[in-house]
């Protein structure tokens, strides 16, 4: 499994990370914990296996958003209190 990190211009509000996280959600119905942040221009969220990142770049630009940079990390799960 793998932490997904997009940077993306645009957001401004809690609006703007809700239009975010629904368009996360419709290109990539697998993705798990989306969760974005107009402070940190950010949004994240974890996946298995490959995704085409020029759809998801797309769909945000559509949205009204740009996609900078996409980061993508390997995620291991911590059991409880973190071990």
């Amino acid at each position: 499994m793998d932490k997904v990190v997009l940077k993306i211009d645009g957001m401004a509000c809690g609006m703007c990370e809700a239009h975010m996280n629904d368009t996360v959600r419709k290109v990539l119905p697998e993705a798990g914990k989306v969760r974005s942040s107009y402070k940190r221009g950010e949004t994240e969220f974890l996946y298995e296996g490959n995704f085409d990142k020029e759809t998801l770049i797309k769909a945000i630009r559509e949205t009204g958003y740009e996609c900078q940079n996409i980061t993508i990390e390997s995620y291991q799960k911590k059991g409880l209190f973190g071990r």
